[in-house]
């Protein structure tokens, strides 16, 4: 389901909650230690509905629950496969999410992200923009959700030259 870095996104229509955690959960069937996940949408858009999905599909341990005030949580496997680091960007470098990036980055870098590559899939809410440099391909899914409260997930794998 996640194409290849340049290779036409992947657009799904979500119309339940249930639907968004099926679709985080195909996700973390096909992701693997040093996969950065980067979400984006709106409040309410379903980006932890997406994580909650995603744990099940790699079979982590522990409830997932938007990481707003604690910034991250980690999951450990429940077996042979990757942990989970559960981060929200949306409160690096400011109480209100208005920072400058550049104050977010410098948080995302105290944060060692890049030390729980090799064991752990990393999913950043609010994390297009700011934690792109992670990795050099990431997996972008961009959600909305229409006036009718169905989701659309738009998913795109980028590469930086």
């Amino acid at each position: 389901m996640i194409p290849a870095a340049g290779a036409p996104a992947v657009r799904r229509e979500l119309p339940t909650v249930t639907d968004t955690e099926g679709f985080g959960e195909e996700l973390g069937r096909e992701l693997v230690a040093g996969d950065v996940l980067l979400l984006a949408g709106p409040l309410g858009a379903g980006k932890t509905a997406l994580v909650r999905g995603l744990a099940r599909g790699l079979g982590v341990t522990g409830q997932v629950a938007s990481p707003t005030f604690v910034i991250a949580r980690e999951h450990p496997p429940s077996g042979d496969g990757p942990a989970l680091v559960h981060v929200d960007a949306y409160r690096l470098g400011g109480a209100d999410g208005t920072a400058d990036a550049a104050a977010v980055v410098d948080e995302l870098d105290d944060l060692d992200l890049d030390t729980e590559l090799g064991r752990a899939v990393v999913a950043v809410e609010w994390g297009i923009g700011v934690a792109d440099r992670l990795t050099d391909s990431a997996v972008e899914v961009v959600l909305e959700r229409r006036d009718d409260e169905t989701r659309v997930a738009t998913l795109r794998r980028t590469a930086r030259p």
